[in-house]
């Protein structure tokens, strides 16, 4: 799995026109499973993102995680995070996985987030055209990948 992850002081998705998840301080995340993932890469990037300290302390150090602040998180599937564009100008999607493959880890990883996180994540709709709106705080944006475990 990838992920982008931004820090946000708000976010929000909408599909058709209705707000189907929304948040104030705390992270957007990006994810998008490849076809070899499996619920271990879950696993490790929803304990990655909980954890991670990204926030400011009192001294204004990142030194506080999402749950340190009682952050909201934001999911949002968005398999063009495996694009390839090494070829010509059209992005190939091929390492992508597959709806079928994709769409139960993606639960999954709803579930492996809520629980870290202690929790209810916000989400948008898997496969659904999304309007993404957020307020990046920083900017702090950060990219993690389950395979290079970075």
């Amino acid at each position: 799995m990838r992920v982008v992850l931004q820090r946000v002081s708000s976010a929000s998705v909408t599909v058709d026109g209705r707000v189907v998840g929304r948040i104030e301080r705390g992270l957007l995340v990006l994810a998008s499973v490849e076809e070899t993932d499996t619920t271990v890469d879950g696993e490790w990037l929803a304990r990655k993102i909980v954890r991670l300290r990204v926030f400011a302390d009192a001294s204004g150090h990142m030194n506080l995680s999402v749950a340190d602040i009682a952050g909201g998180i934001l999911l949002i599937s968005q398999f063009t995070l495996h694009a390839s564009t090494q070829k010509g100008t059209r992005p190939s999607f091929n390492q992508a996985a597959r709806p079928e493959h994709a769409r139960p880890l993606y639960g999954q990883f709803i579930a492996q987030l809520s629980t870290a996180l202690g929790r209810a994540v916000q989400t948008g709709e898997f496969g659904a055209y999304m309007d993404v709106a957020l307020v990046n705080d920083g900017p702090v944006t950060l990219i993690l990948d389950s395979k290079t475990r970075e």
